[in-house]
């Protein structure tokens, strides 16, 4: 059950309309997430800037899986739909490559070391070992690159974090939880 409040138009502090609009013009829609986000907008759009900026990391392909293992460790079921839908009708991902991305993998063997290497930093708060960064460097990522999944990693555990306290209403249809899958 949703715990704070999803804004309607006119409710919206005016320094966070501009970004809320740009992002509703550009979905076709105005997410409940965002709705709900838009009440700081120190918060609010600094994440949209975050977001900005690493919508030209890596591909978008590499950039949707992430974000499936990322919301997967983080038990964040809102991410998990939105993700799953923007991956299938963005990404092209077929279905069986997005269960691979909750489970950490990917079918192409250099998104699939991102993947890898996305869910260690994850699970291990980037503790990774030497063989870790090894295998995402090997696999023909750079450091720029390395740096580019670690800002994606922390950017979806920001927007897993802000929904697994506020729960807004989801925006696509539910996925299989983590264990049937």
């Amino acid at each position: 059950m949703p715990r704070s409040a999803v804004l309607k138009s006119e409710q919206v502090p005016a320094d966070s309309k501009p970004t809320l609009d740009t992002f509703t013009k550009n979905i076709g829609f105005t997410p409940k997430m965002m709705a709900t986000f838009a009440q700081s907008p120190i918060a609010f759009n600094s994440w949209a800037a975050l977001f900005g900026s690493l919508s030209k990391a890596l591909d978008v392909k590499t950039r949707d899986s992430i974000g499936l293992a990322v919301s997967e460790v983080n038990g964040c079921n809102y991410c998990l739909t939105v993700h799953s839908f923007t991956a299938e009708h963005m990404a092209k991902l077929p279905a069986h490559e997005i269960i691979l991305a909750r489970k950490g993998h990917a079918g192409d063997p250099k998104r699939d070391a991102a993947v890898q290497f996305a869910r260690k930093v994850i699970e291990s708060r980037g503790k990774v070992s030497d063989a870790d960064l090894k295998a995402v460097r090997d696999a023909g990522y750079t450091d720029a690159n390395v740096m580019e999944i670690i800002a994606l990693v922390a950017m979806y555990s920001l927007t897993n974090f802000f929904n697994n306290v506020f729960d807004p209403e989801k925006d696509f249809p539910a996925v299989a939880p983590a264990g049937s899958i």
